[in-house]
């Protein structure tokens, strides 16, 4: 069965290993299995072209090279609004990239946008391969197969 989860904030997701199904996570985040995860991020400042084209390339970060990326800079997508509120800077502007990914290692993205000097404040991954979360609201789920 899969089944897309729109997990709010502060949920914790756990799931047990089943003798026929392989480990989910594996599934998703295996570079070897060529799946793209898809990210709205709310960066602090208003990225730039040479940081796009940096998150194309791959990022040099302390312990890996990352394979490159699609990135490109967005408006704000049409979102929830959060939980709890990210901070807020009155004279440091925000801005949106879409990015997509085939690893997805621990904090990636937000060691990634950090790298090329943008700090990550909003991270939403909305879509694994094929699926996407389209309209499901935070606590929402949609069961697919």
């Amino acid at each position: 069965m899969i089944v897309l989860f729109n997990k709010p904030f502060g949920v914790v997701c756990q799931f047990s290993k089943h003798e026929i199904h392989p480990k989910i996570q594996y599934e998703i985040s295996s570079p070897n299995n060529l799946k793209y995860k898809g990210y709205w991020v709310q960066v602090e400042g208003d990225i730039d072209n040479e940081a796009i084209q940096k998150l194309q390339n791959g990022i040099s970060l302390k312990d890996y090279v990352t394979m490159p990326a699609k990135a490109e800079k967005i408006q704000e997508p049409e979102i929830w609004q959060r939980s709890t509120p990210i901070r807020f800077r009155k004279d440091i502007p925000t801005s949106w990239v879409k990015l997509q990914i085939m690893e997805g290692k621990n904090r990636q993205v937000r060691r990634m946008t950090a790298a090329v000097g943008f700090p990550t404040l909003r991270l939403i991954r909305y879509h694994v391969d094929e699926y996407y979360l389209n309209k499901l609201l935070p606590g929402d789920y949609q069961i697919i197969k």
